[in-house]
């Protein structure tokens, strides 16, 4: 099956789980009206570049801004196509979506914390077949959804750590949920090998599912696939090669992930032969509060900001011309709206 022709479109798929409500797993966790909202948000500043129903732009309390901003910067500069697909959204968003039937996950330390894995797969995979596209990044937006991802690798078999949005990475409190979700689930590391489904549905989240179902249809109709981010990306990759699915997969993320030597994704890139793209927006020359947050280790990336830089680079774009905009848009909007003091998902 051959998708229609149509350039380069950008998926984000945006959700939420209950792991990021756990006390030092995710700043958003802080405040769980605020964990629910920032996928929404987030969804509305890569669509409109301002919010609409949500009202809150996602900010740190030191002055981090989610990732989103620098997606939007470079589609603002850039312009490519979008489409935002509902992961288990568990808040409202004003920006237009498509529906897989995915819907809130649970925190992986129950048995069962995404019961609708199976369903977002298969309809994702429909979705993946259908867009028009001759080469799809795919992004995500989900507070807490590193510790779900290395929930999947380990009960996929796969080693490596996973990268955080904090400064310091809490790995040890990572692991020890993990473990009581494996335990939970009556699982021990690599029981899941070559059952992705299983392994999502059992120690994932929804945004997960969802694109694991969106890769595999995308690479099924022929169409070039570069999975926009860290963590969870790699993740996503893990799923798709214990599918059987052997061919051509791309990964696109910035300097921030790539430099984070708790997590060492490119070791991971390597282990799924992933072609690997690193790009530095080059923040550190910048005294922006918003930009010396990211260089600081804050947030890294997200929200597809790896991808949304790798375009821009490919494209001959400037980076300086990305960095502007980029300001231009955190002091728009922070001044113009609330500001939503939590961070992406570790």
């Amino acid at each position: 099956m051959t998708s229609p022709g149509g350039g380069t479109r950008f998926a984000l798929v945006a959700g939420t789980t209950e792991t990021a409500s756990r006390a030092g797993i995710s700043a958003a966790g802080a405040d769980p009206e605020l964990m629910s909202v920032t996928p929404a948000a987030d969804a509305e500043l890569v669509a409109y570049g301002s919010p609409v129903r949500t009202s809150v732009t996602p900010v740190s309390p030191s002055g981090c801004p989610t990732p989103a901003l620098a997606t939007r910067a470079v589609r603002e500069v850039l312009g490519f196509d979008a489409t935002i697909v509902d992961g288990g959204l568990a808040e409202r968003t004003g920006a237009p979506t498509v529906s897989v039937g995915a819907r809130p996950g649970k925190d992986i330390a129950e048995q069962d914390p995404v019961p609708t894995a199976h369903g977002a797969f298969a309809a994702a995979r429909q979705l993946g077949q259908a867009l028009p596209a001759d080469e799809l990044y795919l992004g995500e937006t989900i507070p807490g959804g590193t510790t779900t991802a290395l929930g999947v690798l380990r009960a996929l078999g796969e080693n490596g750590m996973v990268s955080s949005s904090l400064p310091e990475n809490p790995t040890e409190q990572k692991e020890k949920l993990v473990t009581q979700g494996l335990k939970a689930s009556s699982l021990s590391p690599g029981d899941a090998a070559n059952e992705p489904k299983r392994a999502v549905r059992r120690m994932g989240d929804p945004v997960l599912a969802t694109l694991a179902g969106l890769t595999a249809g995308a690479v099924e109709s022929d169409t070039a696939v570069t999975l926009a981010g860290g963590s969870q990306c790699v993740a996503v990759a893990a799923l798709v090669r214990h599918g059987g699915y052997e061919g051509p997969l791309g990964l696109a993320t910035t300097s921030y992930v790539a430099n984070d030597e708790s997590a060492d994704v490119r070791a991971s890139a390597h282990r799924l032969d992933l072609d690997l793209t690193v790009t530095d927006p080059g923040f550190d020359r910048s005294d922006h509060v918003a930009m010396e947050r990211f260089v600081a280790g804050e947030a890294k990336e997200g929200v597809g900001m790896g991808g949304a830089l790798a375009l821009a680079d490919r494209a001959g774009i400037p980076m300086a011309e990305v960095r502007d905009r980029f300001a231009t848009l955190y002091d728009d909007l922070i001044g113009d709206a609330p500001a939503a003091t939590a961070e992406e998902g570790p």
